[in-house]
């Protein structure tokens, strides 16, 4: 070690590295900024929420409706008996 490095160690304490947050970008003026004006703050993720939803009610309706029509098949064929 140096003496320039046993200096800079008393001079500074050890710290984390912890950048400092960015300031939030302001909107532009131009046509998103018009039809956001009277929009809630969230409003912009209800979309895509209310997507996922319906993809997977859509789906669990496919799959009940194909476990039905299964059941019904093979309940004709006569799979189902207990003879």
């Amino acid at each position: 070690m140096t003496s320039h490095d046993e200096g800079r160690a008393d001079e500074e304490p050890p710290g984390p590295d912890v950048p400092e947050p960015e300031p939030e970008p302001e909107p532009e003026a131009g046509a998103e900024a018009g039809a956001q004006a009277g929009a809630e703050p969230g409003a912009a993720r209800r979309g895509p929420a209310w997507l996922i939803v319906g993809v997977v009610a859509a789906t669990l309706l496919i799959c009940c409706c194909s476990a039905v029509v299964g059941l019904a098949l093979s309940w004709f064929a006569g799979l189902l008996d207990s003879r």
